[in-house]
């Protein structure tokens, strides 16, 4: 300091120096009127010896912050900044402001929100390979079933989280994806047992078992306490029942020849609250449960319905929605139930946002909602289309392949839960 106030004393300041009082001249290393320093400067003698030392004694200043900043954290980035500014705006974000709802996202489900877990799995219900992928980050293959990313990444971005949504599975895993969120779903899965057996995939216990896997993995790191804090706080979400009502009551009816579409929408609405009960006993706190799209409109149902139009299959729509009435009202039942021990479970309807786009395509810059962009038909999806072509403007298509939409379409449907969440 005694060379700050040296060359204080040499700089010439400006005609007046009221900023000194006559008692502060032992207080000159102050400096603090930034005008007093810097006025000769910008007049013309930005090369005399005070100006070259204003220069090094700024960038001194500026060093010392960047310490003060790393030294104490993203907290301390916005309560530094904010005094640097002097109280100029007072609507300014403070560090709290900036804080995501929920520290962590996780998803449980099947290839709508499997971002890679069947990778290295022997099952059809993989798309780690092109044309998967051709939109993504780097044109890379990462096991999503879309041209791009998927609602689970989609989500984890726009509620603040982090960009990626990783696979559980993922063999190259840090402590900060673990404490951010993974997702369990898996291609094929479902929640009636005969889904996943059919796929060779994981089925919904198996996805909770790698849930409780999930717990212990981030205990052993981080301690209980923590990770009942991520566990708690974190948000749930689960995406699943498509491939029950689609494969095992229509495309392959093996259990038609056991139930009655209502009977078996009873028995994988069960299905699905006992899972959503367990999700919440092993310490899921907020929970978002997704109904069914309308799978009559997936261009591999369409194609099976025969319609010589192209026109959405309307017995598979009407059982998506008999399943998304009947499993509504019982989350909702147990959202009351389970509300006094602080849960929150809600339900999210996708299939009059999915149709919305359907119906209406012109209005989001679509122009075909019929087809695919890989194809229309059952074998138009996962590993049955490994390294074919697809069409260059995934843009005009809300479907990618036979069952799965486009990124853009996802956009659009994840853009509007949003707004359902309040964020």
């Amino acid at each position: 300091m005694e060379l700050v106030g040296r060359q204080a004393r040499e700089c010439p300041g400006p005609a007046s120096s009221s900023w000194r009082s006559d008692d502060d001249d032992d207080d000159l290393a102050i400096m603090a009127s930034s005008q007093s320093l810097t006025t000769p400067c910008l007049r013309g003698r930005a090369h005399t010896p005070c100006c070259r030392f204003v220069r090094r004694a700024l960038l001194v200043a500026a060093a010392a912050l960047v310490v003060v900043v790393a030294a104490h954290g993203d907290g301390a980035t916005a309560t530094t900044t904010a005094a640097a500014a002097g109280g100029a705006g007072a609507g300014a974000a403070t560090a709290d402001d900036r804080q995501p709802k929920f520290p962590a996202i996780f998803m449980f489900g099947d290839s709508i929100v499997d971002p890679g877990n069947n990778n290295n799995r022997f099952t059809e219900a993989k798309a780690n390979f092109p044309p998967y992928g051709q939109d993504f980050p780097g044109g890379v293959a990462t096991g999503r079933f879309s041209n791009g990313l998927v609602p689970g990444d989609l989500l984890a971005s726009k509620l603040g989280i982090k960009e990626l949504l990783p696979p559980f599975l993922s063999s190259d895993l840090e402590l900060k994806d673990l404490l951010t969120g993974v997702v369990f779903a898996c291609g094929g899965s479902g929640y009636d047992p005969l889904t996943s057996k059919l796929a060779t995939t994981l089925s919904s216990d198996d996805q909770l078992e790698l849930f409780q896997d999930y717990k212990q993995k981030l205990t052993t790191l981080v301690g209980e306490k923590e990770m009942t804090r991520v566990i708690s706080q974190g948000v749930f979400f689960t995406v699943m029942g498509s491939n029950d009502i689609v494969n095992n009551y229509f495309t392959l009816p093996i259990r038609r020849h056991e139930y009655d579409l209502p009977s078996y929408v009873d028995f994988l609405v069960s299905s699905a609250i006992n899972f959503t009960k367990t999700l919440n006993d092993m310490g899921a706190k907020n929970i978002g449960f997704l109904g069914v799209p309308p799978l009559g409109c997936c261009p591999s149902q369409i194609t099976l319905g025969g319609s010589p139009s192209r026109q959405c299959e309307p017995s598979r729509n009407q059982a998506s929605q008999l399943y998304n009435s009947r499993v509504s009202k019982e989350i909702e039942r147990l959202n009351a139930e389970r509300s006094a021990s602080g849960s929150k479970i809600v339900y999210f309807d996708i299939y009059y946002n999915l149709l919305d786009l359907i119906q209406n395509p012109a209005s989001y810059g679509f122009k075909d909602v019929s087809e695919g962009c890989c194809g229309s038909t059952v074998l138009n999806a996962a590993i049955f289309i490994a390294y074919h072509s697809a069409c260059p403007n995934a843009i005009d298509y809300i479907f990618w392949d036979g069952f799965h939409p486009t990124e853009k379409a996802y956009n659009i449907v994840v853009d509007k839960l949003i707004q359902l969440l309040g964020t």
